[in-house]
């Protein structure tokens, strides 16, 4: 039997899940290669969600849930980007991008239109 000399192309996209064995978060993988993701850990996108959350009344714009739910919850609140940002500053900051979703929602629904190219990235 012969020595495996490279990995199969398949267990290359292993490699952000393989780095949180090392030492290196899955997270900070991902803000390394999107510069980006950081937008979510700002000051100003804290201050937007607040604003989203007032101006949706706490409600799930697309099932009508009250979202009451702590962290995790299916009824916790989700600020999502109704059309993909990408990374365009200016459609990640606009609050007209921007929709109050359940979780439970924002983790079926919305990543099934992702997968089918006709959600946003939220």
């Amino acid at each position: 039997m012969g020595r495996l000399t490279a990995p199969p192309s398949r267990m290359a996209k292993l490699g952000t899940r393989i780095a949180v064995t090392h030492g290196v978060s899955r997270d900070a993988v991902r803000r390394k290669v999107t510069p980006w993701r950081a937008w979510y850990s700002s000051p100003r996108w804290f201050r937007l969600r607040q604003a989203v959350f007032v101006r949706d009344g706490g409600v799930c714009r697309q099932t009508g849930v009250l979202l009451i739910g702590g962290k995790n919850a299916p009824d916790s609140p989700v600020v999502d980007h109704i059309r993909p940002h990408r990374g365009d500053p200016d459609l990640f900051w606009d609050i007209d991008n921007l929709q109050l979703v359940s979780k439970a929602w924002h983790d079926s629904e919305k990543q099934s239109l992702e997968r089918g190219g006709a959600g946003g990235e939220g």
